[in-house]
């Protein structure tokens, strides 16, 4: 019996088939440029001894029906999956649950309309997402499916960290207020970090960073989430790849009037030409060190913005804690990175937290400690796994 996890985007198809007993993965995959005539699909058979065989196909893929099609041919050709009786349960990423989904939710009409609901708030991930569930529906009607939303591990906040200083009814007519997202990232985390610890979760506190192309941080007291940099959408917060994260509410409009753009182009440039991008003129932090290396001072710049905003972070939710057990880097930056990683713990030895040079160097896969013997706060960098969380949320919904 086996989990598939689906991540259904515009015009990609993410996936990864788990085995329940055990949820190791089977194979994973990714189907791009759906609606195109030079569709590509990139499909990874994982064997029991680290075996790793990818297959790349291309084809046309008018729409998702015809690539899930796909996907299951490829399947049952590299035999990992011979027909749809295999699968326990088919679990879903959705962006955006609203105040509606504060768990994973068994997708079923009602589930679906609030899905449809929810999509006001993010109209370029659910309605893809709700595409991917009414597809897979389609084809696998008696297979159960479940809904896990980045947005539900966030749902603990208290109206303190959550509400905007606005006008009430914005919040009680348009849902106007801070939702956070990569939840299922800093839940997946801190459960790791707790396993490490060998302490139940409910014992923690935690700061969790993901940091990546999208970068977010959460604050979280004794296995809850109670304040997380992301706001109403993912464009508030720590500097991103592309997104300029916080800034004056009022830039937009002073945009608006000086360059004569509209206010959907501004839109634009906040959430696709900022960040580190807008700074140097790259988004892939590889790329930045690489330029601050080469003494080019728009690298050196942006990479101290990055930092200088993720320090102002772990400070306040420092504050918001009032004590802090572990630190934990995630993401791709945030595993993969050890000069960003020390950048970002410097100047915070008065807090506890402090990064031993040698053990952050040898950071390697897998959850390990990088602060020196004897620090207050233990620094842990821990790989995400977002598909095995949704696999995980997915078995204990169907089970349960």
């Amino acid at each position: 019996m086996k989990i598939l996890v689906i991540n259904s985007g515009s015009s990609s198809i993410k996936y990864r088939l788990f085995g329940m007993e055990d949820c190791a993965t089977h194979a994973s995959g990714l189907l791009e440029r759906i609606g195109e005539a030079n569709g590509r699909l990139t499909h990874h058979v994982h064997g029991g001894a680290g075996e790793y065989r990818p297959w790349v196909q291309e084809r046309a893929v008018p729409d998702h029906r015809q690539g899930l099609a796909w996907i299951g041919e490829v399947m049952r050709a590299s035999r990992v999956l011979q027909g749809l009786g295999e699968l326990y349960a088919i679990g879903h990423r959705v962006v955006h649950g609203g105040e509606t989904f504060k768990a994973p939710a068994l997708v079923t009409d009602q589930v679906i309309e609030g899905i449809r609901r929810a999509a006001a708030l993010a109209p370029l991930h659910n309605p893809a997402n709700l595409l991917g569930i009414e597809v897979a529906r389609e084809f696998a009607p008696e297979v159960p499916q479940v809904a896990v939303f980045d947005t539900a591990f966030h749902q603990t906040m208290p109206a303190r960290a959550f509400l905007y200083a606005l006008p009430y009814e914005l919040y009680e007519g348009l849902g106007v207020r801070r939702y956070g997202f990569h939840g299922t990232s800093h839940h997946y985390v801190a459960k790791e970090a707790a396993r490490f610890q060998g302490r139940p979760l409910e014992s923690l506190d935690l700061i969790t960073l993901h940091l990546g192309n999208g970068a977010s941080a959460a604050a979280i007291r004794r296995g809850q989430s109670v304040d997380t940099s992301m706001g109403l959408t993912p464009l508030e917060g720590l500097v991103m790849g592309t997104r300029s994260g916080d800034l004056d509410p009022a830039i937009p409009f002073f945009l608006a009037q000086r360059t004569g753009k509209s206010l959907a182009e501004v839109e634009k440039l906040l959430n696709e030409a900022s960040g580190l991008k807008g700074l140097c003129g790259r988004n892939d932090m590889r790329e930045v060190l690489g330029l601050a290396e080469a003494g080019d001072p728009n690298g050196r710049l942006a990479a101290e913005v990055f930092c200088y905003r993720v320090r102002k972070y772990i400070g306040a939710y420092l504050a918001v804690l009032g004590r802090l057990d572990a630190l934990v880097f995630t993401g791709g930056i945030g595993e993969n990175s050890p000069a960003i990683r020390a950048r970002c713990c410097e100047g915070l030895a008065g807090l506890g937290i402090l990064v031993d040079p040698d053990r952050n160097e040898a950071a390697a896969d897998g959850p390990c400690e990088i602060q020196p013997a004897g620090a207050a706060v233990q620094v842990l960098v821990i790989p995400t796994n977002e598909e095995l969380e949704i696999a995980r949320q997915t078995l204990e919904i169907i089970a349960g």
